[in-house]
């Protein structure tokens, strides 16, 4: 019985020794992607924002966010979000006809992405009336 007791207080801290403490970014976009089906330039402004919270137990530092042609970011580049507190990267795509497909990358120390890298990505379609 004391062999299973050991056993169970060891790996109880070796989980807690290895839960991962840090920035942690959930965006509210399914997928990370934002849909903006099927629109013409007349009608739509292309601006889109991409909403985001800390859920992390550490501020989370946006370093930068890149974007490919035809994309514009709007939002501040360097940003600090506390923990559980939200916020947006507004973006605006240049309505040029045409398939949307186009991807967003943020850099960050958020702990639950591979080198605090993630990728944003906007769809769609323009067409010209």
């Amino acid at each position: 019985m004391k062999k299973i007791a050991t056993l169970t207080a060891i790996l109880a801290f070796s989980a807690i020794g290895f839960a991962q403490k840090g920035a942690k970014i959930e965006f509210k976009a399914k997928h990370n992607t934002i849909d903006y089906g099927t629109i013409t330039k007349k009608n739509d402004n292309g601006i889109r924002s991409f909403e985001y919270t800390n859920t992390g137990d550490a501020p989370l530092l946006i370093y930068s966010v890149h974007s490919t042609s035809n994309c514009t970011i709007l939002s501040k580049q360097n940003e600090t979000v506390q923990p559980g507190k939200s916020s947006k990267i507004d973006i605006k795509y240049d309505m040029t006809p045409g398939p949307i497909r186009k991807t967003i990358t943020v850099e960050s120390n958020a702990i639950n992405y591979d080198e605090g890298r993630i990728p944003l990505k906007i769809k769609g379609e323009v067409v010209s009336l």
